[in-house]
């Protein structure tokens, strides 16, 4: 292997990085880098040859967001029905069909987000640090490569470290093939982050804890996209796959029947939107994730149902149906929704 190729690798550790390189996809602080040297092919404003020099996010193009096309959506398809917002229109995630209320494995209250079918491959999420350094380059936005839409697009990100060269100047390279074109070393890392990318202005004001709502930018191969943080739990790749929870529901009509399934929405209480959806974990338990593997049990037991071991115990009509992105955000307390439910 020549010495580009091996520099141009991906390699896999089993180590986290940093505290703030961990962090993935966080914005970056405000702190110069130190200086230092140069790596060959580089000029002497610390960006290689084929850049073009540094570009100011504010000033960049956006790329358009389309969650609920048909090539990014799969349970929340835009339709004449649905009315749900179309390309760039700003989401409102604090109402419902996006926003559920659902039961713990105890039989607590429970809030999550719904972001839709996502796969268990993560995607690649690129953070720059300066040579010497492990903290991420001030002002510098995190590269990905895929959005809503493309081939494999996924709202959980597997975080890798790119080092540059400690003159690097803060959003010299603006995409993916910056990154090889400058032939930076890259270093896969065990780090996984929930961070779906929405249009700009989206909503999403609820966490578990004290997690930040505020959207955080970041480069698209050259365009400037948004994203949310959902932090209630460290997620790690396992095997190449983010790690996956049970989730047990009903709907209004079941699977196999005309209109049943998603389309026809949850089942909830008589006046009230309390699904009797169960999570098996919590942000805090052994083996949590925000990535539910869903089986569907017989909404004939929805009375029945009112914790895991009711859930467990119920007619199951379809096991691991899909994984979905449902970040919990509240326990113990709820969380009113508005508009109908999906």
């Amino acid at each position: 292997m020549s010495e580009n190729e091996t520099r141009r690798r991906f390699l896999a550790t089993a180590g986290a990085l940093g505290t703030a390189l961990v962090a993935g996809c966080a914005e970056t602080g405000s702190t110069d880098g130190a200086d230092g040297g140069m790596n060959d092919g580089t000029n002497e404003t610390g960006m290689d040859d084929g850049m073009e020099g540094v570009t100011d996010p504010a000033d960049a193009p956006r790329a358009t967001i389309d969650r609920f096309s048909e090539a990014a959506g799969m349970l929340m398809v835009r339709n004449e029905e649905n009315d749900l917002p179309g390309p760039d229109e700003p989401i409102d995630f604090d109402q419902a069909p996006f926003l559920t209320r659902g039961l713990g494995p105890g039989g607590e209250p429970v809030s999550y987000y719904n972001f839709d079918v996502q796969p268990t491959e993560p995607a690649p999420i690129y953070v720059l640090s300066r040579e010497g350094e492990d903290v991420p380059v001030a002002e510098q936005l995190n590269i990905v490569d895929v959005v809503p839409g493309d081939e494999g697009y996924n709202d959980f990100w597997h975080v890798h470290e790119v080092t540059v060269p400690a003159d690097y100047e803060a959003n010299t390279a603006t995409s993916v093939q910056d990154l090889m074109d400058a032939d930076y070393d890259i270093t896969g890392t065990d780090v996984v982050k929930n961070c779906p990318i929405v249009p700009e202005g989206s909503t999403a004001s609820k966490r578990a804890g004290d997690g930040e709502t505020n959207l955080i930018d970041g480069w698209y191969d050259g365009e400037v996209v948004s994203y949310f943080l959902f932090e209630e739990a460290p997620l790690t790749v396992t095997d190449g796959s983010v790690p996956v929870s049970p989730i047990y529901v009903t709907f209004n009509t079941n699977p196999g029947m005309d209109g049943g399934g998603p389309q026809s929405g949850f089942m909830t209480e008589m006046g009230i939107d309390r699904t009797h959806n169960v999570v098996a974990t919590l942000p805090g338990d052994d083996g949590y994730s925000p990535l539910w593997s869903v089986s569907v049990y017989d909404n004939a037991d929805f009375d029945a149902v009112s914790d895991l071991e009711s859930a467990m115990a119920a007619t199951l009509l379809e096991a691991g149906t899909a994984t979905v992105n449902c970040p919990i955000v509240a326990v113990g307390r709820e969380s009113r929704t508005t508009g109908g439910s999906m």
